[in-house]
């Protein structure tokens, strides 16, 4: 793990940081104890802390929003969304297990596991879509397996209503993951972005659990 003195501080509110345990975009997500209750949790804040600007902490908060109307087995559940001195987080059950891109550094998966494994991230990302949010950064990373094995698809953090609501990403700007991402996402053609979007990626980690290959290489992640 990260050693404590490389966390930007040991406590936000009634957390305690223990280890940084993901790095993306626009987040960084620690372990952290809660406290009151005294559980795990996985806390998830704005890479630029206090320094962030209101677009950022807009679609920070909606990324929350979004996820935190989701109840299904496939989904991480949020906890609680909150801000403490400029710092805004919101936390989530802690996963204990690893993502699906740390299991695919041993190699590619055996069909008939990478077969089931989809099927029950094709059923999350269904309820999902069926409660009208798409997620728009699926991959490897944002799929975390717990420890009997079960996917849980976390990080929202390009989610968007297919109401047509909540949407901070501009026309041609390109958000997420170019390995894994649609043709219509990599454009930046946000009027033709649907439910298809998120289908074509889990196509396209299908083709990487069974191959270790990306049929799209790029240097992104």
């Amino acid at each position: 793990g990260v050693p404590q003195n490389a966390l930007p501080m040991d406590t936000l509110g009634n957390y305690q940081l223990l280890e940084e345990v993901a790095r993306g975009g626009m987040g960084i997500v620690y372990k952290a104890r809660q406290t009151q209750l005294n559980r795990t949790v996985a806390l998830k804040m704005i890479l630029t802390g206090q320094l962030a600007h209101e677009t950022e902490i807009q679609r920070f908060r909606t990324e929350a929003a979004a996820a935190a109307g989701l109840e299904h087995p496939g989904i991480v559940p949020i906890l609680e969304i909150d801000q403490q001195e400029g710092f805004h987080y919101y936390t989530m059950s802690f996963i204990e297990g690893e993502s699906l891109a740390q299991r695919l550094e041993r190699g590619p998966l055996p069909h008939q596991e990478a077969a089931a494994l989809m099927q029950k991230v094709c059923t999350a990302v269904s309820y999902a879509h069926q409660n009208r949010v798409l997620h728009r950064d699926l991959k490897p990373a944002n799929i975390l397996i717990d420890e009997e094995g079960q996917p849980k698809i976390t990080d929202f953090g390009l989610a968007k209503s297919l109401d047509g609501e909540h949407d901070l990403t501009a026309t041609g700007e390109i958000l997420g993951s170019l390995q894994f991402m649609a043709p219509e996402q990599a454009v930046g053609e946000q009027t033709k972005i649907g439910p298809a979007t998120d289908i074509y990626s889990m196509g396209l980690i299908l083709y990487r659990l069974l191959t270790k290959n990306s049929p799209i290489e790029t240097s992104g992640s």
